[in-house]
């Protein structure tokens, strides 16, 4: 993870859309990093009524961000919970369903399909950003059954990834979020944080870590990883006397659920290649300026300014990482049609630069 280039590789992925209730645009780089190991989702029309957007940012490999990017909003679709309405829910099952369907020879076959040089579907070539194309279709059928093999007994990739993801639907806004990645929203032109950055030293993951067995060491959990909180790293799940939310490392998302109103101006999505550079009112307030000055429309070009302020001259720390940011507006008025079985909401967001307490569904 500390391997670096001897220049940044500053080739950007980046695309725009929307529909009529928002419009995103997005830009990733892979920057000093020898390997892009980020990953990201954006399905504005996730179903009629509903949108989703969602950030992976991996370490030790790629395949298991790729891996969430391409499955982690099906099963939020297919789950029970989601058809009745029950969003934060659905989304929590799906955080821990990505840990169960990577296990076993199936889990196995297709992170090693993913992980190949050449994805045969999108013809993208290791080393660029990839994202689903419309091959991996939502409609697809996916029982995901289990099946024989040599690697039937795989307990799971031992590399990781974090997943920070917004549903939108309606008025309501729902993150949730494992690991760094960050969702920030503006609210007249304030930052609020939506998502909490779970490091190890913070004291409910701390206390989680040390009941499973594990320590922390310069800020890292068994002196490695610098998260507490990633979808993957199964070497840190293999307490079976243990529920997944009580492992050392677990999947289990922060979820938090805000009512919208036409004082929201976007929501922006990143990983903590951002982060490290700006913070969360810097990053809002340099969106500002830009969507005043640029007299192009894509908000694209506005996520490709901000990677290439991150980046660093230089290689060796800050401005190094990876880089993958999505920028979400609202178009105005947003609407106020409570959605059914509607989340409970706090009626703003939580204290500028500060973070949200859990408030959704459980």
């Amino acid at each position: 993870m500390g391997t670096y280039l001897s220049t940044p590789k500053t080739e950007k992925f980046s695309e725009d859309g929307e529909n009529d209730r928002l419009r995103y645009g997005l830009s990733s780089m892979q920057g000093w990093r020898a390997t892009m190991e980020d990953a990201h989702a954006a399905y504005p029309d996730l179903d009629s009524s509903t949108s989703f957007f969602g950030v992976y940012d991996g370490h030790g490999g790629k395949v298991v961000a790729k891996f969430c990017a391409k499955y982690l909003h099906q099963q939020v679709l297919k789950n029970d919970a989601y058809a009745a309405g029950d969003i934060g829910t659905s989304v929590k099952r799906a955080f821990f369903r990505m840990d169960e369907m990577m296990r076993g020879q199936r889990g196995w076959r297709e992170l090693a399909v993913l992980g190949d040089k050449i994805n045969k579907i999108t013809g993208m070539i290791e080393g660029l950003i990839w994202s689903p194309r419309s091959s991996d279709s939502n409609e697809q059928v996916d029982d995901w059954a289990f099946e024989e093999g040599p690697h039937s007994d795989f307990a799971g990739p031992t590399s990781g990834s974090t997943a920070c993801v917004a549903i939108i639907r309606n008025n309501e806004l729902l993150v949730a979020n494992a690991g760094d990645s960050r969702c920030v929203i503006s609210r007249k032109g304030q930052a609020y944080n939506l998502s909490r950055d779970h490091k190890p030293d913070l004291e409910v993951e701390k206390e989680r870590i040390v009941k499973a067995g594990g320590f922390i060491h310069a800020g890292r959990v068994n002196g490695s990883l610098n998260l507490a909180r990633a979808i993957g790293d199964m070497e840190f799940k293999q307490n079976k006397y243990l529920p997944v939310e009580k492992q050392i490392v677990t999947s289990n998302p922060d979820i938090n659920a805000v009512e919208l109103c036409d004082d929201d101006d976007f929501i922006v999505l990143a990983c903590d290649g951002i982060w490290d550079c700006m913070s969360s009112q810097q990053l809002v307030d340099f969106i500002h300026e830009q969507l005043t000055s640029m007299q192009e429309n894509k908000l694209s070009l506005v996520c490709e300014r901000v990677l290439d302020r991150c980046l660093a001259p230089t290689a060796g720390g800050e401005g190094c990482d990876n880089m993958t940011m999505l920028l979400v507006q609202f178009k105005k008025p947003i609407m106020s049609v409570a959605s059914p079985n509607k989340q409970s909401s706090p009626s703003k967001p939580a204290d500028p630069e500060s973070n949200l307490e859990d408030s959704g569904s459980k």
